[in-house]
């Protein structure tokens, strides 16, 4: 089997479907491919919830476009309230949604604006030829399959295309370490009501900047801290406290304490590992929650993620390095394709804690569009973690609406390159941005 076709997106996470959907909208026949049975990639596989955040610290509103589309037409579904304020106090606001919702959505406006979907097949080599991706050879149930494009788009979230096509590329800290991975899961039975309850009660046992005070109007959306009842524990899970998050449903609430740390996502015995560790320790902290957390006492494990949540691997170098302090500093660039505000956000690599850095003012930064152009594949775009960043920057690039931000970019870029007959690189940029505004993308130019 061979296919043909104007762009090509590997991967059906949010980064891959925005772009799919762009390129689809932007007049390139396009083509999705996602080696699971569904799309939503970490938000559905691994179940990385809520959304994470699409406004700056200061309240502002910096990401909209394809995402925000997304969340409006998922509140439509009543499968999410929308953007509601952060609890926990660590963002503005963050973005409950339905993941078995999402799925069909995504599919429903793929399929509306003209996007295949490919699913159960995964990318076994990528053939170049003078600087350009040839074409793809996917593996599936049938076998094999060609896929050619003029254009090709790295959603993979680990850069898989851009490093098999001999792209060059980095990893983790100045040590090659990674953050850490976690085995995400949920449990029904909650009595939210009592813990904010406790919460109200021993305000000094959680993240300082948790709006307890205001919890008497606000619903409850996010919980870090039971300091006391973690350290008391005495868990061999190298975390400092809780952290879960309220919803979908009104009893429910997305576990993210688990930490499996040292080893390599992109090395298949390290993944292999991290994968039953990360069940182990649900089942350790699945307890824990039940006997000692108030509000837990009923509560029991409803789903855990397909795969265990990676934060970070091959960081894919293109012609403009994004780096901690453009971050910090909430600097401005001439070619901004997406904005961000949300802070660095680092999982000590090696240990407990995490690093937290804010943008100056309640800001956000700009992304260049340098930054999602690999060096050396002239037909080749980027679309989320794997951006060209630094070790600090991803720790913020990699947020979902971040991604999302991204993967509409690179679509649109995918299908102008496509369009103008010309490498990615060349892609207009005043045009690029034209289109993007024109989709209410908020760049702030």
């Amino acid at each position: 089997m061979e296919y043909n076709y104007d762009v090509a997106v590997l991967g059906g996470g949010p980064a891959g479907i925005a772009a799919a959907i762009s390129a689809g909208r932007n007049g390139a026949r396009t083509v999705l491919v996602e080696r699971y049975g569904f799309l939503g990639g970490m938000s559905t596989i691994a179940s990385v919830y809520p959304w994470m955040t699409f406004h700056s610290a200061a309240g502002d509103q910096v990401i909209r476009g394809v995402a925000q589309e997304i969340v409006d037409r998922l509140m439509a579904l009543g499968a999410s309230p929308g953007h509601v304020r952060d609890t926990i106090g660590f963002v503005h606001t963050l973005t409950p949604y339905h993941p078995e919702v999402y799925k069909v959505l995504a599919y429903d406006m793929l399929q509306e604006a003209g996007v295949e979907v490919v699913l159960h097949s995964t990318v076994m080599d990528v053939v170049t030829e003078d600087n350009c991706v040839k074409r793809v050879t996917l593996q599936h149930k049938g076998g094999i399959s060609q896929l050619q494009a003029k254009v090709y788009v790295d959603a993979t979230g680990d850069g898989d295309i851009a490093y098999m096509a001999g792209a060059p590329w980095e990893q983790g800290n100045e040590k090659r370490k990674v953050q850490p991975m976690t085995m995400k899961f949920r449990m029904r039975g909650v009595d939210l009501a009592q813990v904010k309850q406790y919460m109200q009660q021993h305000p000094e046992e959680f993240y300082e900047k948790s709006l307890i005070a205001e919890l008497d109007h606000l619903p409850l959306s996010g919980v870090m801290g039971f300091y006391k009842h973690w350290k008391e524990a005495g868990l061999p899970i190298e975390r400092d406290g809780l952290l879960f998050f309220a919803g979908p449903n009104e009893d429910e609430v997305l576990v993210n304490v688990s930490r499996v740390s040292g080893l390599d996502p992109t090395n298949i015995a390290d993944l292999s590992k991290a994968e039953i560790e990360g069940r182990r320790q649900v089942l350790l902290l699945a307890a824990f929650f039940k006997t000692k957390i108030p509000g837990f006492e009923k509560a029991s494990v409803s789903a855990v993620g397909t795969q265990i949540g990676v934060r970070e691997t091959r960081r894919i170098i293109g012609h403009y390095v994004l780096n901690g302090e453009d971050v910090l500093d909430g600097r401005r660039f001439s070619d901004v394709i997406a904005r961000s505000g949300y802070p660095i956000d680092i999982h000590n690599p090696e240990g407990k804690g995490v690093t937290a850095n804010f943008i100056k003012e309640g800001g956000a930064y700009d992304i260049p569009y340098r930054s999602i152009v690999p060096l050396q594949i002239a037909n080749l775009l980027l679309a989320g973690r794997c951006i060209s960043t630094t070790h600090e920057a991803q720790a913020t690039t990699r947020l979902t609406p971040s991604c999302m931000a991204l993967g509409q970019a690179a679509g649109t870029a995918a299908a102008l390159a496509f369009l103008h007959q010309c490498n990615a690189v060349d892609v207009p940029i005043e045009q690029l941005q034209a289109r993007l505004l024109a989709d209410h993308a908020e760049l702030g130019l």
